[in-house]
């Protein structure tokens, strides 16, 4: 029997949903109907979305609006956290806010969140539980996140560039012709921290990855990354994870390569 279309059902948005990728060095180029989101976990990604070239590494996403083509090629272990959803689910005004500004400086929340993903997750698989329970924090956090300011952002691209630098408040601020409580304040407004705390964050991902990577010494670490010695590091490194950097590194040659 032919079926009646107009006893069709209409169109089913696409349902949200979350999945672990990793991507090689092959670039390619496509597009879908859907909003896709992509988060990093691990490593880092080049992508160009809608003509606008950027990086996926682990202070940024990168959002991706319905019909834009967008091309990406990776280097090394890498892994990303891909939310795939409908416009619905983050609202008219923030897709279009957020194609306007497809890099997305990540907050520390939504870092956090990310972490706890990746510790979480079950080889390349997500357990349905943690799906479940991550998927709404990410589209409310979405849904109102903003762009980080241009002046902000200039700011965290120079010492993104060489974060081992002293970076007081004061010098931070002179960068940007503020005094140190209007800066204060833009941080809070825009990454919900302050400057010192986004700067630590920083620092610790750096020696995090290059615990996980290399063999340079921790002393070596530390200075380079912008502590006074191999004691701080330490107790920087075990308030984070737990963990010394020597345990940490020990514990990820264990473990073996990243499953991709």
């Amino acid at each position: 029997m032919t079926a009646n279309p107009a006893a069709d059902p209409p169109p089913m948005h696409p349902v949200s949903a979350l999945h672990l990728r990793s991507y090689g060095p092959e670039a390619y180029t496509h597009a879908h109907d859907h909003v896709q989101v992509v988060l990093p976990l691990a490593g880092g990604m080049e992508m160009d979305v809608g003509g606008r070239g950027g990086e996926v590494d682990l202070l940024h996403g990168a959002f991706i609006a319905p019909g834009t083509a967008h091309t990406q090629a990776a280097q090394g272990d890498n892994r990303f956290l891909i939310l795939d959803c409908g416009v619905d689910d983050i609202g008219t005004g923030g897709c279009e806010r957020l194609a306007g500004h497809p890099w997305l400086a990540l907050s520390p929340s939504t870092r956090r969140l990310l972490d706890y993903i990746e510790l979480r997750r079950a080889g390349s698989e997500l357990p349905p539980a943690l799906t479940g329970h991550c998927l709404p924090l990410l589209l409310e956090a979405l849904a109102v996140d903003a762009p980080v300011a241009g002046r902000l952002r200039r700011l965290l691209q120079r010492i993104e560039a060489d974060p081992g630098q002293a970076w007081p408040v004061e010098r931070m601020a002179a960068t940007l012709h503020l005094s140190g409580s209007r800066l204060h304040a833009l941080f809070k407004r825009e990454l919900d921290t302050t400057p010192q705390a986004w700067l630590a964050e920083l620092r610790l991902r750096r020696v995090i990855a290059a615990l996980a990577d290399g063999d340079t010494p921790v002393a070596t670490l530390a200075l380079e990354g912008g502590w006074s010695d191999q004691t701080t590091l330490t107790r920087a490194m075990r308030r984070a994870t737990g963990l010394t950097p020597a345990a940490f590194r020990r514990g990820r040659r264990q473990r073996g390569p990243a499953i991709q």
